[in-house]
């Protein structure tokens, strides 16, 4: 079963307005925005990465969902399987660190004996929260950073190891754009995948030119790439955002995402990004 067959099973369920209807990355009620996720070993982390950097990873993936959601971090639940002493201080190290850097409150949580499957919730506050699903046609399409330093990190490049190791959410930039934007989340599974999620869930289709977007390495590699954690959000057509970032296409009435460069219309790749359960 993919994660889309699943959501789509669980979405009768999720009747409650904070939830969205399973079309976002949080769920929001009132001013305070819910997150979770969970890193599992050899899916989202590797064996040998250090304790220290997972907890670094498991803290930021989730505050990145707050980031895409303009909303300030207030604290985490932590969901924790025992098991080797050493790699669990490691990891508490790792957090106390992490939670330090990024100043954010433990909460709680549970702890079991079990695979190293990591999860944690956390919590924040926004005054108004974008959804991925509002984006309009005529709508431009922007994204912070460089796209697919993280996949050369993952490759082995020892200069983008913390990229994916370390990935550091961009809370001050979605603070900035979250009263501003028609539609934001982050780019968690690869520019392509996740671009196309927006219109989707927006009703929308969106083209990209692929000679806009900034990429480390090979072009069709880095925005299949996952893990890059930067904001990719919509705004209306001649509105500049208040943070570094750049224009990498637009929406309009229809359905799917195109792309195009210099040359003309660009194929899109068997695969866009990456998908749970395929």
């Amino acid at each position: 079963m993919t994660e889309a067959d699943f959501l789509a099973l669980l979405r009768p369920l999720a009747t409650h307005p904070a939830a969205r209807g399973l079309l976002d990355d949080a769920a929001v009620l009132g001013d305070l925005v819910f997150t979770h996720d969970v890193l599992v070993e050899g899916v989202h982390f590797l064996p040998d990465d250090p304790p220290e950097d997972v907890a670094w990873k498991l803290l930021a993936v989730n505050l990145s969902d707050l980031a895409a959601k303009g909303a300030a971090p207030l604290g985490v639940l932590l969901g924790y399987p025992l098991g080797d002493p050493d790699w669990d201080a490691a990891f508490v190290r790792g957090l106390e660190a992490a939670l330090a850097g990024f100043e954010v409150a433990l909460f709680g949580g549970d702890t079991v004996k079990g695979p190293r499957v990591l999860s944690l919730t956390a919590i924040g506050r926004a005054a108004v929260a974008p959804a991925r699903s509002d984006a309009r046609a005529g709508d431009a399409l922007w994204v912070t950073g460089v796209i697919g330093c993280a996949g050369l990190g993952l490759s082995g490049d020892p200069a983008y190891l913390d990229a994916y190791r370390r990935p550091v959410p961009r809370l001050a930039e979605g603070l900035k754009l979250g009263p501003i934007v028609t539609a934001m989340m982050d780019v968690s599974d690869g520019l392509l995948i996740d671009a196309r999620r927006m219109a989707v869930a927006s009703g929308l289709a969106v083209e990209i030119d692929l000679d806009a977007v900034p990429v480390a390495g090979e072009r069709m590699a880095a925005v299949t790439a996952g893990d890059d954690y930067e904001l990719l959000f919509a705004l209306p057509a001649g509105v500049e955002p208040p943070v570094a970032a750049t224009c990498i296409g637009s929406f309009a009435i229809g359905s799917g995402l195109t792309l195009r460069d210099a040359t003309g219309p660009v194929a899109l790749p068997e695969k866009l990004g990456w998908q749970h359960g395929i």
